[in-house]
This record gives C-alpha cells, sequence and structure tokens, in this order.
C-alpha cells in the first residue's frame, strides 16, 4: 500500500505520526548540533522543506516531549547524537504567514505567533515559576499585552527575549531559538509600502532576542534572504549565513538524485529525462537537487506540470524585474534563450534594502529562480535558469510586466509555426499596444519582450540572441528542435519609417546569411515598431 504525500503537510510530527512518505533528512541534526553556531540563518527558495527541517529539530530536541518512537528507523538514531533527543527546551515560531496589506494586520498576525508560544509555555510551567524573579514578572506581563485584541508593535519588540529568560531560568540551560521563515514578515511590509515605519520595530525584535542573549543558547532561523541594513543583523558578529553556496545543510533541503528515484519508484514512476528538464536543474554547492514541492506533486498526479510556480505570491520578483535596468536585462538575454550568463551578484544584501542589480540576481538566486554553476570569485558568478518549470514562471512574470495576456501567446507563436503570419501580425500588434509604457522605458525593449515570448517555445525551439550567425549577429534565432517546425530569424528595426525599417531587416537576415547552420525551412521575418505601430515583412527559404 502506497503511503500518503506529505504535499501542502510540513509539520514533522504529522508527517511521522499519520505515515506520510518522508525523506529522511534527520542527519541534519547532527549537522546542526556539530556547528555549535550561535545564530545561524539558513537561505533557501520557498517549498524545498525548510519548515519540515525546523519542525523536525523542534520535536527532536524539545525537552517536555518523548519523541524516541516519532524517530525510530531514521539516521539520526543510528549516530551517537541520538543521546540529544529531548535534552533541551525549545522556543519555536514560523513566521512564514505574518503578511498583510497593512502594518495592522501584520503586527497582529506576529502577535498571534507570540502569543500561541507564550501560552504552550504557561501551561507547561504553570504554578512552578518564581513570580520574584524579573523574568518572570516579564513573562506574565508579555502575556497579558498579547491577549489583548490590539497591541502597538513597540510592545511586542523584546517578546523573544523576555521569552528565553524565563525558559533559561526555570530549566537552568539555555534555550534553542527556531525561527522559521523570518524574513517573511519585512518581505510583506516592504511589498506594501510600510516598510519605514516598521524598521526600527523589525531591528529591536530580532536584535533583543539575537544580539548578547545571554539566556539564548542556539538560534537557527530560515527564510529566503539575509535582512542586515536594517540593524537586524548588521551588528551581530556571531551570525553565521548559509546561502545555497555553502556545503553545509545542502543535503537537507530538496530532493537529491537518489532520493527523487526513490519516490517516484515508490509511485510506479521513473526518473526520466522530462522529469529532470521540468524539476532538476538547482545546485546547492556542489549538490545536484530537485524541486522536493514539484517532485512530490508528479508523484502524486502523475502529470508533468507547473507545480511550484503556482505555490505563493511572486510580487517582489515581478516588482524587482520591473524596475531592473538595460543592464540586467543585457544578461538576462542569455538566460532566456537558456545559455548560462556571468553576472555579479550579492547574496548578503537583500533586495528589499537596497535595490540593485547585485542584489537583484541575489535575490533571484536565493529565491530559486536561478542556480549558480560555479562561482568566478566572491562577488560573480556564473548562473543559469534552473529548469522549464522556473522558465515557465520568467515567462509569466515578463508578460504581466508588459500586460500581456499568456494564453495569447501559445495562440501568436502557433500562428508563427503554421506561417499564419497575418494572424501572428494581429496578435503581436496587440501585445505591443498593451506594453506600450514598458516599451518607452526600455532600450531595445521590443527585442528584449520578443525574447521574454519566446520562453513559451522552450522544448520546441532553441532560443538563441545576438549569436553570430553568418556574416554577423541575428537578434534572435529558433531553432526548430523537430523538422515539423520551421526555424525562425528575427530581426528588428525602431524609427518612423516603419515600411522601409522592416524591409531593411529582412535584407539585412538575407544579406548577412543568418541562416548559416540552420536546416530545412528557415521563416526569415523583419519587424520594424514605431512606438504603438509595428509592421513585417517576412520571406520562408530552405536551406
Amino acid at each position: 500500500m502506497k503511503k500518503p504525500l506529505p504535499i501542502g503537510v510540513d509539520d514533522f510530527e504529522k508527517v511521522r505520526n499519520s505515515g506520510y512518505y518522508y525523506a529522511d533528512k534527520t542527519l541534519m541534526i547532527k549537522e546542526f548540533a556539530l556547528m555549535q553556531d550561535e545564530v545561524a540563518l539558513i537561505a533557501r527558495p520557498r517549498r524545498f522543506g525548510k519548515s519540515l527541517n525546523m519542525t523536525m529539530i523542534r520535536e527532536f530536541f524539545d525537552i517536555t516531549k518523548n519523541s524516541k518512537a516519532m524517530f525510530e528507523g531514521l539516521a539520526i538514531m543510528d549516530t551517537e547524537y541520538a543521546a540529544l533527543i529531548n535534552s533541551k527546551p525549545v522556543i519555536y515560531l514560523s513566521l512564514k504567514n505574518c503578511k498583510g496589506i497593512d502594518m495592522g494586520t501584520l503586527i497582529y498576525q506576529i502577535k498571534q505567533e507570540l502569543d500561541r508560544e507564550y501560552n504552550r509555555y504557561e501551561e507547561l510551567l504553570r504554578g512552578k515559576l518564581d513570580r520574584e524573579k524579573y523574568g518572570t514578572k516579564r513573562f506574565y506581563q508579555m502575556l497579558d499585552l498579547l491577549g489583548q485584541l490590539e497591541l502597538p508593535a513597540r510592545y511586542m519588540s523584546t517578546a523573544i527575549a523576555d521569552l528565553t529568560r524565563v525558559v533559561n531560568e526555570f530549566y537552568e540551560t539555555s534555550p534553542i531559538l527556531l525561527i522559521d521563515e523570518y524574513d517573511q514578515p519585512i518581505i510583506s511590509s516592504y511589498e506594501h509600502n510600510y516598510h519605514d515605519e516598521l524598521g526600527d520595530f523589525f531591528a529591536v525584535f530580532y536584535g533583543a532576542a539575537l544580539k548578547g542573549n545571554k539566556y539564548l543558547g542556539q538560534a537557527l532561523l530560515t527564510g529566503i534572504q539575509r535582512v542586515a541594513k536594517e540593524s537586524i543583523f548588521s551588528q551581530l558578529n556571531n551570525l553565521q549565513v548559509y546561502t545555497v553556496l555553502h556545503s553545509k545543510y545542502a543535503p537537507y533541503f530538496g530532493l537529491t538524485a537518489k532520493e527523487t528515484r526513490e519516490v517516484l519508484a515508490a509511485y510506479d514512476l521513473e526518473l526520466n529525462e522530462e522529469v529532470r528538464k521540468m524539476y532538476d536543474g538547482y545546485h546547492f554547492a556542489d549538490m545536484e537537487m530537485y524541486n522536493p514541492w514539484s517532485v512530490l506533486n508528479y508523484a502524486g498526479s502523475a502529470f508533468l506540470d507547473y507545480y511550484w510556480v503556482n505555490t505563493s505570491s511572486n510580487y517582489l520578483i515581478k516588482q524587482a524585474l520591473a524596475k531592473a535596468n538595460q543592464g540586467f536585462w543585457d544578461s538576462f538575454e542569455k538566460l532566456a534563450g537558456g545559455e548560462e550568463a556571468e553576472v555579479w551578484l550579492d547574496l548578503d544584501t537583500s533586495y528589499v534594502e537596497r535595490e540593485s542589480n547585485y542584489s537583484l540576481w541575489g535575490l533571484l538566486v536565493n529565491a530559486g529562480y536561478l542556480t549558480v554553476m560555479k562561482r568566478v570569485d566572491a562577488a560573480s558568478a556564473v548562473v543559469r535558469i534552473p529548469n522549464d518549470e522556473v522558465m515557465s514562471e520568467f515567462l509569466r512574470i515578463v508578460t504581466e510586466i508588459a500586460g500581456i495576456e499568456g494564453q495569447g501567446l501559445y495562440e501568436m507563436f502557433y500562428c508563427l509555426r503554421n506561417k499564419d503570419i497575418r494572424r501572428f501580425m494581429d496578435l503581436y500588434q496587440e501585445a505591443v499596444i498593451a506594453c506600450t509604457s514598458y516599451m518607452d522605458a526600455k532600450e531595445n525593449a521590443y527585442h528584449m519582450l520578443f525574447l521574454g515570448m519566446c520562453m513559451v517555445l522552450r522544448g520546441s525551439y532553441q532560443v538563441t540572441s545576438n549569436i553570430e550567425y553568418g556574416h554577423g549577429r541575428s537578434d534572435i534565432t529558433l531553432k526548430a528542435l523537430s523538422t515539423a517546425n520551421p526555424n525562425v530569424i528575427v530581426e528588428f528595426k525602431q524609427g518612423e519609417d516603419i515600411n522601409r525599417l522592416k524591409e531593411e531587416a529582412l535584407k539585412q537576415i538575407l544579406d548577412n546569411k543568418y541562416h548559416t547552420g540552420l536546416t530545412g525551412e528557415v521563416l526569415c521575418i523583419g519587424l520594424a515598431h514605431d512606438k504603438k505601430r509595428c509592421d513585417v515583412s517576412y520571406q520562408i527559404i530552405q536551406v
């Protein structure tokens, strides 16, 4: 009998006690114990197992529980670190759902999460606390405050620090602090334009708990990126950040090829090339990793689909790309064509603090939209779009930025493949009209927009941009991967006389023999633009 798949289940206790399929990641507990970091941050993309791993660590160490049955048969119990089970008090906060369109909503959600953990300890320690101790008094004062329906942010700023103190005083040992998705409230405040109002709160909220807190043992945080400028971590000398470039913790977020093969086999599926193209391609340090959310969904449905891209908002990514300058898009051209690109990136400064190409590339890597193939030096790396699933997400983002309907793209390129140029141009003209403001804001924007549209052709065409063919560089070349489709070469011109320019563009393709290296039918297209107006000249040749 097949085990149920833990799709949307990220609580370790529920996964184990309810008999869900589980890829054993428990040796992360050994890694955590060995590292002995005072404060560590693990940055990983969404839906890569962060919450499941954090609840796993919570259940293993929590001194208030008996977890031996839960961990029976798992790898950690075959090590000497099994002796640490249920040996430490643990404070656990999950901030992944702390988001809101306004500051009041966000603060209420943070308050609710703090109230949950405070009440858990109040039940555990009821009648056992020395009420004369300062820490106990602060604990009950904060508990009363958290019970209020509305509470100003400033009153919660020391809530985590106060809880670590009373837990330490009672158990006479320093607690482990786990904060899952610590950056979600910060990202939400940025997205909805109240970030400046909460900067000081976040600095004290995290800083009081993590900077020089003598009552704290180890702290482990997860999130997408590091936030430093707000003084949250800027003076935290003991912070250790583990990005996707670090080998430590690399095997524990995502599925290895072996783990992917095993889970698919358990559901009568194979790890074939189609699955690899869709869900593989991530590199954490030197480890090849698969997207666990997508693999599990595929195992359950036996249908290759875009699962990961539909799991949460891409607002921050979309907003960042909409603001990106021409230098960014110049490098992105290669990535959109399925190639690698060398970029300058910063993984230690979050985009919400400093909007630059460096932090944008870092955000895309940290968030799983790009993967690092190799590190060139401390400030640059070779990156690529990891797989077809993420490529489809970029297509959606680019078209959303430009205001184009995604379904219209599929029809447009269907017409192009079938050489229905009149209908193709009608749809292309609609796309150009829809995104005129986008065009006005970018150099070479028609070329970039068309290249973004071409992402929909991945799997049917090899898409290249500004690659040398014949006696020059064609703007865009679509090399058909099947003889059923024509090859396509597109050259762009921009100016008021679009009738003349479209013919010049077509003549440039033919004179410079941009078709060199292609075989079969080639559709040569000259596209001329003048703001909302565009026109085409084309010729079909055999090579």
